[in-house]
């Protein structure tokens, strides 16, 4: 059965398994960035954004596949499988939301991506500066 590196089957997660559920409460927290899901596991947890048509279907894995080969989300690689993190999913979220919700392009998602990191950066340096 194929897990994933934290150590949850593959199975258990589709099924809807709490990842956070007492057997998991013994592992140390992890970062939002570290890689922990499979790409079909990954396409499965994106879902549309509050007051989206909740009857949307997952993401397909080559829909991931394009995002990457686009440059939109960089997955880790370990051997020849991609590994997403948290981070990853919530930018999946976001390209969902703006391709499907707002009718934006994958050329324009990508500028709307740089733009908002550079605002996070900005207010990083902001915050340094008021303290």
């Amino acid at each position: 059965m194929a897990t994933t590196p934290s150590g949850e089957s593959n199975r258990a997660l589709r099924r809807g398994a709490d990842p956070d559920s007492a057997a998991s409460a013994a592992r140390p927290m992890k970062s939002r960035d570290e890689p922990i899901y499979t790409i079909s596991i990954a396409a499965r947890l994106v879902r549309p954004l509050r007051g989206a048509d909740s009857s949307a279907r997952p993401l397909h894995a080559q829909t991931l596949r394009t995002y990457e080969r686009e440059g939109l989300v960089k997955p880790q690689r370990v051997g020849r499988n991609r590994l997403y993190s948290d981070s990853d999913i919530d930018r999946l979220q976001q390209i969902q939301h703006l391709t499907h919700d707002r009718g934006v392009n994958l050329a324009g998602v990508e500028i709307i991506l740089e733009l908002m990191e550079q605002v996070r950066a900005m207010e990083v340096e902001l915050d340094r500066f008021r303290k």
